[in-house]
């Protein structure tokens, strides 16, 4: 019976139900949008965020430079002046620490003992400064005509031969590029994490003390080198076996060797610059750092909450709008919705006076009134629900169609191997271009299911109420 008649009474005012699920369904469209749009921002912030640390990396433990702690001086490069006129080319290496102070491989250790961690990986961040060129002897021409004696013309009474030197000099390029030493045994953390081999492969961990190397993309091209290139390092030739590509933005360097190769070029042994640590819980990253600072003294511990602060422009500015503006005007249109809902099937039962009191002279308990009245409220939320699901996801679809372009600026130091995660150098402010989608969750899908039946069951607690407070006698009084 309470089926048969919350069908007869559905159809009998179609109008009247579709305005209420109209209005349910605009309020959560909107929601659908709006949750999608921010999963989209965070997505696309952590795209970001992933270009300067890495996969699976929650956060990096460094220790600040001290230039003048170790009397360290600038590179010094000798040549040659080669006198025999021959031109030969000449070079010279410098490898350098770059950005942050060396800490031990012990430390390594002792950062992954520390609790909270599950993992924990060192790398080593380089600069190599190439200084290579020839030096060209200058050719003495003498003054005055040849042979003359001293003091006579061309001499100068001392009996050398006046003239000067023309022509020569020198001819050197520099080349600085950036070099990482990665610990192949441990592929899943690290900073080739932050892009993906696009052409050779990458390390295997039985090349630990292999002389071998990946570039990255850019400067690949820059230099034509391909698979199978050899790349010399301080007289030391690696062999190219893979080209990366960077997620976004910069990579964290132009060259990624094993670990310990690059700590016997920079003559580093045991040394790393930066330590990739990965939470056993992404709950407890706070924690984990916390326990990191008190128990290794001297290092500074960077998560990606601290890097996302340093992330500024479109992007930071559209994730503020959809986190604050954006969930407030949902809450809004929410709220207007259900009260609207629950006004007008407030409306819909005067309206029905003589069909409830009839009802209830005919033997329906109060009781079995409300229930019919919020049984076709919560039908209409349910409507309006599927409908606002399919608007949400037309809207997200329009979204992800268009894939807006957002900028996100990154404060200097906080590149890949900046300040920030990737250690090793200072990096200028940039900005990456990052393409806005909206992904609908199946949790966005059950949310709006869930406002669904809530609209409905505040609509019909609205007319059940009124429904409730129906005599008989009111039926009769509007009996023409």
């Amino acid at each position: 019976m309470f089926f048969t008649y919350l069908r007869r009474e559905l159809r009998r005012r179609r109008k009247a139900a579709l305005v209420v699920a109209s209005g349910l369904a605009l309020g959560i469209a909107l929601v659908i949008v709006v949750n999608s749009v921010s999963s989209g921002m965070g997505k696309a912030q952590d795209k970001v965020l992933q270009s300067l640390y890495g996969l699976g990396t929650d956060m990096t433990v460094t220790k600040a430079a001290e230039p003048t702690a170790d009397g360290s001086e600038p590179p010094r490069f000798q040549f040659d002046a080669q006198d025999d006129g021959s031109g030969e080319e000449q070079s010279s290496d410098r490898v350098l620490v770059r950005g942050f102070q060396t800490l031990s491989t012990s430390t390594v250790s002792k950062v992954g003992a520390q609790s909270g961690v599950s993992d924990a990986v060192g790398g080593l961040s380089l600069q190599v400064v190439k200084v290579s060129g020839e030096f060209t002897p200058g050719q003495f021409q003498q003054n005055g005509e040849g042979g003359q004696q001293p003091g006579g013309p061309g001499g100068d009474g001392s009996g050398q031969p006046q003239g000067e030197v023309q022509g020569g000099g020198a001819n050197f390029d520099v080349n600085s590029y950036s070099v990482y030493g990665t610990d192949v045994t441990e592929p899943a953390l690290g900073p080739l994490t932050s892009s993906k081999i696009t052409s050779g492969r990458t390390f295997t961990s039985s090349e630990a003390d292999a002389e071998v190397a990946v570039v990255d993309s850019a400067y690949a091209k820059e230099k034509n080198l391909k698979v199978g290139s050899t790349v010399t390092i301080k007289d030391t030739k690696f062999e190219v076996i893979g080209i990366a590509t960077a997620d976004s933005g910069d990579a964290a360097a132009n060259l990624y060797v094993p670990l310990k190769p690059a700590q016997t070029l920079s003559d580093s042994k045991d040394k790393v610059t930066t330590i990739y640590v990965q939470a056993t819980d992404s709950q407890k990253i706070d924690s984990v750092k916390s326990e990191i600072q008190k128990n290794i003294s001297g290092t500074t511990v960077t998560t990606s909450a601290d890097l996302a602060d340093t992330v500024s422009g479109s992007l930071s500015t559209a994730s503020s709008l959809a986190t604050s503006v954006g969930k407030w005007l949902s809450i809004v249109v929410l709220v207007a919705a259900f009260v609207v809902a629950g006004l007008l099937t407030s409306s819909a039962v005067s309206r029905r006076v003589r069909e409830f009191g009839t009802l209830k002279a005919l033997g329906w308990k109060s009781g079995r009134v409300t229930r019919q009245v919020v049984g076709e409220a919560v039908v209409n939320g349910l409507v309006g629900g599927a409908l606002g699901i399919a608007l949400g996801l037309a809207g997200a679809y329009v979204v992800t169609a268009v894939s807006p372009t957002l900028q996100a600026e990154l404060g200097g130091g906080a590149g890949p191997g900046g300040g920030g995660f990737g250690g090793g150098r200072q990096v200028a402010p940039r900005t990456l271009d990052v393409a806005l989608t909206a992904p609908v969750s199946l949790a966005t899908i059950g949310l709006a299911v869930g406002l669904a039946v809530a609209g409905g069951l505040i609509a019909g607690a609205f007319g059940g109420w009124r429904a409730s407070r129906l005599r008989p006698a009111d039926a009769l009084r509007r009996v023409e």
